[in-house]
C-alpha cells in the first residue's frame, strides 16, 4: 500500500520522507493558500522531495480552463500528477490529458458510480473522500469496498483507489484491509500510526532496567 501525504507543508514532507513514510504527495488549493506561498513554488520543492506522484489541482471549472491549467501544472516536474473534481468537464479533461500520457487524479469522488465514470475516462487515481461522508453520517469505508469490487470485476481498469479525506487510524486500517492501493494522509494520522501506548510502557521498562546494570552500549 502506497503512503501519500495529504499536506503542502514542506518541512512535515521532508521529515515523513526520513522514515520512508512518502510514496506521493496530495495537495489541494486549500493546503497550498495555507502554505502562504505560490503554487508552481511549492510543487516545484515538493516534487524534489519524492520520486512518486505529487497531486496538483487545477482551479478552472470548464474544459478549456482545466486543459490549460493542467498542461501548465504537468510541466512544473515530471512527476506531476494533475488534479481534476468529478464533474463533466473534470472527465473530459481527464480524459484529455491521459490521452496526451499524464497521470491524474481525479477528486471529490462520493460514490462508487463515480469512480467507475473516473476509470473509464482514464484516471490514473481515483479519491473516494471517505471523512466527509462520515461527517453526513454515511459510512465512508462502504464506499471504498464497492470501490475495490467494482474495479476488480473488471481488470482492465488500471485506475488505483486512492483513500482521501482520511481522518484516524482507524480509516487507515480499514482501507488496508480493504486491499485500497492508496491512501493519502495529513502528517498528524501518520504520526498517530506510530504511537501505541504499549510501546512507550515497553520501551520505559526496558529502559529502566537497563540503567540499572549501570552499563553503556558505546
Amino acid at each position: 500500500m502506497k503512503f501519500f501525504v495529504d499536506t503542502a507543508e514542506v518541512s512535515e514532507i521532508r521529515a515523513l520522507a526520513e522514515i520512508g513514510m512518502v510514496d506521493g504527495v496530495t495537495t489541494n488549493p486549500s493546503l497550498i493558500a495555507k502554505s502562504g506561498r505560490k503554487m508552481a513554488e511549492v510543487i516545484a520543492e515538493i516534487c524534489e522531495l519524492t520520486p512518486g506522484h505529487v497531486s496538483a489541482e487545477v482551479t478552472a471549472t470548464d474544459y478549456e480552463g482545466m486543459l490549460a491549467e493542467g498542461r501548465y501544472l504537468r510541466d512544473i516536474a515530471k512527476n506531476v500528477a494533475v488534479k481534476v473534481p468529478l464533474t463533466e468537464a473534470g472527465l473530459r479533461t481527464c480524459r484529455a490529458l491521459s490521452n496526451e500520457g499524464t497521470p491524474v487524479n481525479v477528486t471529490l469522488c462520493f460514490s462508487a458510480t463515480q469512480a467507475l465514470l473516473a476509470a473509464k475516462a482514464g484516471a490514473t487515481y481515483i479519491s473516494p473522500f471517505v471523512g466527509r461522508l462520515d461527517d453526513l453520517a454515511q459510512d465512508g469505508m462502504q464506499l471504498i469496498a464497492d470501490v475495490m469490487q467494482i474495479y476488480g470485476n473488471y481488470p482492465h481498469l488500471k485506475t488505483e483507489v486512492l483513500v482521501a479525506s482520511v481522518r484516524h487510524p482507524l480509516h487507515m486500517l480499514q482501507a488496508a484491509k480493504l486491499g485500497a492501493h492508496v491512501a493519502t494522509l495529513p502528517p498528524a494520522v501518520i504520526r498517530q500510526l506510530i504511537k501505541h501506548p504499549l510501546t512507550d510502557r515497553g520501551l520505559e521498562a526496558f529502559l529502566a532496567d537497563w540503567k540499572k546494570t549501570g552499563q553503556s552500549i558505546l
